[in-house]
């Protein structure tokens, strides 16, 4: 796509790069404004109203916000919050290898930079077509569905709105695997470990539950052997997506199956989430002897605070503390030449899809009696 003429004439495309959202700063009121925001998100806690409200402002608000923020200073850089400098960087790079035919912005779900700010600078820059791009690899409502939600209703309050098309979920995308795998590498070369965790960020069980179709007969069942493989009824399964991930990353990196454990990290309260949990099989793993870990976590395109505090920290103090010898985080993709060529791809593949359906159609109109 890059080395295409720009497709819609003099007029740039946008491109916009949503993540998740990070706190402004490390400090107990910033992080308690980023929670409120996040936290009232009725697709993050799917719960009525006022069990939402109570939550929020009897459990969570009053404690969590102090914890979080001793947290983020843990891992807070000199240029800010880790997440969106890597984004930052990564929107640098994008610019750089389109060129001046796209219209490059980033944005967060929760925080700052604001959706609405970057569709607003997308219609002074003059576009009238607009690619979003989720940063999310596998599919969840909380995440993915959130973002997307998010910038279709704030572009529903312009006047001008711009013609979105959205990158779906690149969970099993071979330039993907293939980014997270060539960065692996060399962190599994060094370290030689005995297992390796593809931790992913947790989800309730009843969120998986909500996408499924039959209501319950299919998901989460047989020891979750329904997640080995992705099909109609799981498309949009958050677990078999995370599956679907790690085992194509495993294959690149030549692991055995027995050798890597897909696990879920980041649970919140206590209704029952994915199994089986990071920080669990953390502690079990250096119990039963094994010395060396690898941690990847391919949930997240750019390390933050669930890779570099939660697992790259507490994780690793926890395993040499019950008897391991070393855990070791595999960083994210970052800002990585290999993750750009790997969008780059992602967007030639998405838009090329569409185009070629786009001419199907065409063709079978006007052969139409």
């Amino acid at each position: 796509m890059h080395d295409s003429p720009n497709p819609t004439g003099s007029r740039p495309t946008g491109l916009l790069l949503v993540n998740l959202g990070t706190p402004d700063a490390p400090e107990e009121r910033a992080v308690r404004r980023y929670l409120r925001q996040f936290l009232s998100d009725p697709r993050v806690l799917d719960v009525r109203p006022w069990v939402r409200a109570f939550v929020l402002n009897v459990l969570i608000l009053p404690r969590r916000p102090r914890e979080s923020a001793r947290a983020y200073r843990s891992i807070w850089t000199e240029r800010g919050s880790p997440l969106l400098v890597h984004t930052l960087d990564l929107a640098k790079k994008l610019r750089s290898r389109l060129g001046e035919g796209y219209h490059v912005e980033v944005a967060m779900r929760y925080g700052r930079p604001e959706i609405a700010a970057a569709l607003e600078r997308f219609l002074k820059a003059g576009i009238d077509r607009l690619i979003l791009f989720p940063l999310f690899p596998q599919y969840s409502s909380s995440a993915w569905g959130s973002a997307v939600e998010e910038v279709f209703s704030e572009a529903s309050r312009l006047w001008n709105v711009p013609a979105i098309q959205v990158i779906p979920p690149f969970y099993d995308h071979p330039a993907f695997l293939d980014a997270f795998a060539a960065i692996a590498r060399p962190v599994l070369d060094e370290l030689e470990p005995e297992k390796v965790l593809m931790s992913f960020h947790g989800l309730p069980e009843r969120q998986i539950l909500k996408s499924d179709p039959t209501r319950g007969e299919h998901c989460l069942r047989d020891g979750f052997r329904c997640c080995d493989e992705v099909g109609v009824i799981n498309r949009y399964c958050y677990r078999a997506h995370c599956v679907a991930t790690a085992r194509g990353i495993a294959e690149r990196l030549g692991l055995e199956p027995e050798r890597f454990i897909v696990t879920f990290q980041s649970r919140l309260g206590r209704d029952p989430w994915i199994r089986p949990f990071t920080d669990e099989v953390v502690v079990e793993l250096a119990r039963a002897g094994t010395r060396r870990v690898a941690v990847l976590s391919p949930a997240f395109v750019a390390d933050c605070l669930e890779t570099l505090e939660e697992l790259a920290i507490r994780a690793r103090e926890d395993f040499i503390a019950n008897g391991g010898e070393d855990l070791r985080l595999v960083p994210s993709l970052n800002a990585e030449d290999v993750w750009v060529e790997a969008m780059l791809r992602i967007l030639d593949d998405a838009l090329s899809t569409r185009l070629s359906g786009e001419a199907s159609q065409a063709s079978s109109a006007r052969s139409f009696p």
